[in-house]
């Protein structure tokens, strides 16, 4: 008698049909790091059709068969353990990662200074891209890490000092960053027209209109000349840990507590029709616990971020220590967890110089988002000894090996990471990068 079809692991049916009208197939006899890998699917997938939820995916767009999404997390994750660079320097930065064709981009976090004074100058930055947004390609999502409520009021409130013409109080908050922009103001007339609430010269531009009809809809990023600016978005990410003791070290709270702290921060940004990623730390490795985390442990908090509305969540190797056979093993409890592939993000870093390598397990289970930092940029702060980020160049060049596609283009990306790496005044740590 065969199991009903509702205690299924969810796996859509397009997984096998994707790889096999893509390059994205490794053969048995394949050696990857000295390792034979083998692609099993079970054979019930090739006939089992999803019935998941509608669901809103943080950053999400239309794909086709064989396209992969880079997150480029460099200016925030990236940077996060690096020198502090001046907010010109970083703004370039963005700048010419928007050129790239990447379509996602972490551009910085609303934590306090003394904790990571590399992320001071975010509501700047944040104000610089609703403002003057980069010229680019394609839309781009850039996503803001806030790791907790007050975080996100001062993301708003950042937004709100561009939205509303600098106008923005305290305690303000306009209701999406992401709405269209208004109608430009018509000609004014010779006759003076009465308008109590219009700002003037001799006004204080930081005072809030006495009229709250007065502010209609915020502005969305003002469109350059190369990028249809108008489609950009801005959303936010929250984090949690996979284990108890780097929970404790980095939030200074248990994991049930840091989710709690989550609940408001998602419903207070869905209130604003902002999308929401979540983080998942130390997935594959802890640098209290060992390298052994309970991959029932991460599903349950995974399955605990999508049920209380985060739109994606990143599953991710904080320390470096995770290999193919453990990220088999956790994608594998994931799925039998009922968490669709397109719900998930891999996020791997090179300590042990395993992160392509996991990449491309994940490849082979039907992830097709990834985070990777240029240059190889980025560490933890409370994971001593773990080392940059999957290099951006590196993944994308694999990536395309493959046959799959990302839109981003390699060689500017390497160029970029060249760049960057001076200005940070260390080696480039992407080996595709200095090749290109």
């Amino acid at each position: 008698m065969t199991q009903p079809r509702s205690h299924l692991p969810r796996r859509p049916s397009g997984i096998v049909q994707e790889l096999a009208s893509t390059n994205l197939w490794i053969n048995k006899n394949d050696v990857i790091n000295g390792m034979a890998m083998s692609l099993k699917i079970p054979k019930r997938a090739l006939n089992l059709r999803c019935q998941c939820p509608s669901r809103q995916f943080s950053t999400s767009r239309a794909r086709r068969a064989g396209e992969v999404r880079i997150v480029e997390v460099g200016p925030r994750d990236g940077l996060q353990t690096e020198k502090s660079l001046p907010t010109d320097v970083k703004l370039e930065l963005i700048r010419r990662l928007s050129g790239t064709g990447v379509r996602n981009i972490e551009a910085g976090s609303f934590v306090a200074p003394k904790w990571v004074p590399q992320m001071a100058n975010s509501a700047e930055v944040l104000n610089c891209l609703l403002g003057h947004p980069p010229p680019a390609p394609a839309p781009i999502a850039y996503n803001f890490l806030v790791p907790n409520l007050k975080g996100l009021e001062n993301f708003l409130i950042a937004s709100d000092s561009v939205t509303l013409g600098d106008s923005a109080a305290p305690g303000k908050t306009s209701p999406n960053p992401n709405m269209p922009p208004t109608s430009p103001p018509s000609p004014k007339s010779e006759e003076p027209v009465d308008e109590p609430n219009a700002v003037t010269s001799s006004q204080d531009p930081h005072e809030m209109p006495t009229d709250a009809s007065a502010v209609k809809d915020p502005v969305r990023p003002r469109g350059g000349a190369f990028s249809s600016a108008t489609s950009n978005t801005m959303e936010i990410s929250v984090f949690t840990a996979a284990t108890e003791a780097f929970s404790k070290a980095n939030t200074n709270c248990t994991i049930s507590e840091s989710l709690e702290r989550c609940k408001p921060i998602v419903a207070l940004a869905k209130s604003h029709d902002i999308r929401v990623r979540g983080y998942v730390s130390v997935a594959l490795g802890c640098p209290y616990d060992g390298p052994n985390v309970a991959p029932e442990k991460v599903a349950e908090i995974t399955g605990t971020l999508l049920e209380m509305g985060v739109d994606e969540v990143s599953v991710a190797d904080t320390t470096g220590m995770g290999t193919a056979p453990k990220t088999q093993e956790l994608l594998k409890t994931l799925f039998a967890a009922g968490i669709s592939p397109h719900d998930l993000a891999l996020h791997f870093h090179d300590t042990y110089g395993q992160a392509l390598v996991n990449a491309v397990v994940g490849l082979e289970n039907g992830i097709r988002t990834f985070d990777s930092s240029v240059g190889g940029l980025g560490g933890c702060p409370y994971s001593k000894g773990a080392t940059g980020n999957i290099a951006t160049e590196d993944l994308v060049h694999c990536v395309h090996s493959l046959g799959a596609k990302t839109g981003v283009d390699v060689e500017e990306m390497s160029r970029i990471g060249a760049w960057i790496s001076k200005e940070l005044g260390k080696a480039n740590e992407s080996r595709a990068g200095k090749a290109v």
